[in-house]
């Protein structure tokens, strides 16, 4: 056996963590729930880190880092705590809609750009490449 999971084409590992991402999801929309915000808001910005791909106008360098800025955990985790701790539950709304964007992206498959391209990303070739239908 090569290693793969049969019913998926996925290596065991990669599932796992694939799993995990998919949990961290969910429980940033269970929390996002019991903020008690509105769901327009969350229908609103869930798509919106996204927005970072027109940085691929400016070509793959200035495109990734663009990309990379809004889909890492970073900032939105930092943004979680600060309304956390000053009672600004909009800062933590928003926070876990961009947690759980993250969360998605990554049980997605979908991971940091690298420079060299938007289907070159930490967890390998997304798209045409990982399928070895280009070259």
């Amino acid at each position: 056996m090569s290693g793969q999971n049969n019913l998926s084409g996925m290596k065991p590992l990669e599932l796992i963590i694939r799993l995990e991402w998919a949990v961290v999801a969910a429980v940033a929309i269970v929390f996002y729930a019991w903020s008690g915000v509105s769901w327009w808001l969350f229908g609103l910005l869930i798509l919106a880190p996204d927005l970072s791909m027109f940085g691929y106008l400016g070509g793959p360098r200035i495109g990734a880092i663009a990309y990379n800025a809004l889909h890492i955990l970073i900032v939105p985790v930092l943004l979680l705590l600060v309304g956390s701790l000053s009672g600004h539950a909009v800062a933590g709304a928003v926070a876990l809609i961009w947690i759980a964007h993250i969360a998605i992206d990554r049980a997605l498959g979908y991971g940091l750009k690298l420079s060299t391209g938007f289907q070159d990303t930490h967890l390998g070739p997304i798209g045409r490449k990982r399928d070895g239908l280009s070259p």
